[in-house]
């Protein structure tokens, strides 16, 4: 069965559910999303690698975590299932930094921003990622604008740490 997401307004009362299909078909059905950014104690910023697979953004350099929220389902709950699905991480402290929509052509997201500072182990996911690894942040800016990240993070980095 296909995975059910909800439908929200911006704030993010549910005002219904669609598949995870009607909501990528160009239909730009505003769903939640989690997104959490990873630092470690020295200011480090972790970045996940999009697998050459992916249909959105393949093989560029993307926020740490970013996952759907399941229909029924918290944004607590939603990001630390994601969290551990992802990076295998179960023992991590979400800091809420704020929440905004996500516009494209093909969708719309109101996406639920986070941080964390974790040092760690972290297992990426081999099924879903092609890797990560820490940034220092001079690194992600010499980055920016070149076709390295994600349009999304790049836009997301600078809207809440920039």
């Amino acid at each position: 069965m296909e995975e059910r997401f909800p439908i929200v307004d911006e704030e993010g009362t549910v005002v219904g559910a669609a598949t995870r299909g009607e909501c990528h078909n160009g239909s730009r059905l505003l769903h939640p999303v989690v997104h959490l950014h990873v630092f470690n104690t020295k200011g480090e910023l972790y970045l996940q690698k999009r697998p050459e697979w992916k249909d959105i953004q393949p093989g560029k350099w993307d926020t740490a975590v970013g996952g759907h929220m399941d229909y029924g389902e918290s944004p607590e709950d939603a990001l630390r299932r994601e969290v551990r699905e992802e990076l295998g991480i179960q023992d991590f402290t979400p800091v809420f930094m704020g929440k905004y929509v996500f516009d494209s052509q093909r969708e719309r997201e109101l996406v639920y921003v986070n941080r964390t500072t974790y040092n760690g182990p972290i297992k990426p996911s081999a099924d879903e990622l092609d890797g990560g690894r820490f940034w220092s942040i001079q690194e992600i800016h010499e980055a920016m604008g070149k076709g390295i990240l994600t349009p999304n993070f790049e836009k997301e980095f600078q809207q809440f740490f920039g």
